[in-house]
């Protein structure tokens, strides 16, 4: 990475929480700039991979999949809702 292609980032901290954070960054052998990014990069990605991951037990995984191999035949009130679509202006602009 090219240093031009760094952004930088600045937080206020209250001084309890950087010298913990110091602390830390000194026992892992990082700058503390160093020890902040990893640590937020590393929470980033955990959060993000929560977040757009769906757990499914065996069970579950399987009544999933057999409705989307064999959906279920639309009610009346879907019906009345493609309906409703097709004459509004969101279906104009498919």
């Amino acid at each position: 990475m090219l240093a031009t292609d760094k952004e930088r980032v600045s937080a206020r901290i209250p001084r309890e929480s950087r010298k913990l954070l110091e602390k830390a960054a000194a026992l892992s052998g990082a700058t503390l700039n160093q020890f902040v990014v990893q640590a937020a990069v590393k929470e980033a990605q955990a959060l993000l991979s929560r977040e757009q991951t769906i757990v499914l037990t065996a069970a579950d995984a399987e009544r999933f999949f057999a409705a989307l191999e064999r959906p279920p035949a639309p009610n009346a009130a879907l019906r009345k809702a493609a309906r409703a679509y097709r004459r509004s202006r969101l279906h104009a602009q498919d």
